[in-house]
């Protein structure tokens, strides 16, 4: 029973998050980026700080380094991700959004190899590292002659996004604390709403009078606020804990399947070839980064799976 708990978790958590990238392209149409990604924290935070005041017995952070841990999730794994991906995906699609997006756990790797004392890159691993930003470079596909079109800054910013999130998840990791994770992931959301209200408030024509209230700007908002951000971060540090990293991180190339089906079913929005070269690449990068840990890991999948 345990097994198919855990695989239906998974699937969820990977259509949730990656049907997310199309719920954003909704709620684009009907409001200003940055100022969407902010109100979707508002909603979530109010959603997770409930949860932390019944679940939780740490309501909130106490000391210096509990407090820089919700900085850095709030500057960069909620408002630096978020603000990035948002304005990104105006000029693209789900489906290619997403599919740089799976380029964080190559990036973690390397920022964890730079950042880490006990992390060290291997001539492979660079290799892996090399290899994503090719995956990148396969899907952007980039015009020499007209290297600040739309589509190349729209994917441009959504690889700013992935760069924020795979750094902010490194440094997070540089602080030993007993601050639960669910504490911190509410407190991040509340820290990265506001630093995202504070941007929309300095772009030009972001504010609540640009916003149009229909009704499937409601539902976008809603679905990404508890659907995506409080639901999907409760299964994710569940399976976290009963999966270990590594599988964990494979729902990052299982989301773009299901961001490109979304978008392409609620949307209309194509699958190029470029798009799925570039995630096979990107996804090979993975498989040569964490070359060792799947080494490791293999066998005791294949033992469980042989036991039942």
């Amino acid at each position: 029973m345990s097994r198919y708990r855990n695989a239906g978790l998974f699937v969820a958590l990977a259509a949730v998050w990656g049907s997310a990238f199309m719920a954003i392209k909704v709620g684009l149409e009907y409001f200003p980026p940055v100022l969407f990604a902010a109100l979707r924290y508002d909603v979530a935070a109010v959603v997770m700080l409930g949860y932390v005041a019944v679940a939780s017995e740490r309501r909130r952070p106490r000391g210096r380094d509990e407090w820089w841990l919700v900085f850095v999730g709030g500057a960069l794994l909620i408002a630096g991700y978020h603000a990035f991906l948002f304005v990104g995906e105006q000029y693209t699609t789900s489906a290619v959004a997403a599919v740089v997006v799976s380029l964080s756990p190559v990036l973690t790797t390397g920022f964890a190899r730079v950042l880490l004392p006990s992390e060290r890159l291997t001539p492979v691993g660079i290799a892996g590292l090399f290899l994503g930003l090719v995956g990148v470079a396969v899907l952007s596909a980039p015009d020499a002659g007209n290297l600040l079109s739309a589509d190349v800054v729209g994917k441009a910013l959504v690889f700013a996004a992935a760069v924020s999130f795979a750094l902010g998840s490194v440094l997070t990791r540089r602080v030993d604390t007993d601050l639960p994770m669910e504490t911190m992931e509410a407190w991040s959301m509340v820290l990265g709403a506001l630093l995202m209200h504070a941007a929309s408030v300095a772009r030009p024509g972001e504010s609540l009078a640009a916003v149009e209230w229909a009704p499937e700007a409601l539902w976008a908002l809603a679905y990404l606020s508890v659907a995506a951000s409080a639901l999907g971060f409760l299964i994710y540090f569940d399976l976290l804990e009963r999966l270990g990293p590594i599988e964990i991180n494979l729902v990052s190339y299982v989301a773009p399947m299901f961001a490109a089906l979304s978008g392409w079913w609620f949307l209309d929005e194509g699958i190029d070839l470029a798009t799925v070269a570039g995630f096979l690449v990107i996804f090979a990068g993975f498989c040569l980064v964490k070359r060792e840990t799947l080494a490791r890991e293999l066998p005791r999948l294949r033992a469980t799976v042989s036991r039942r």
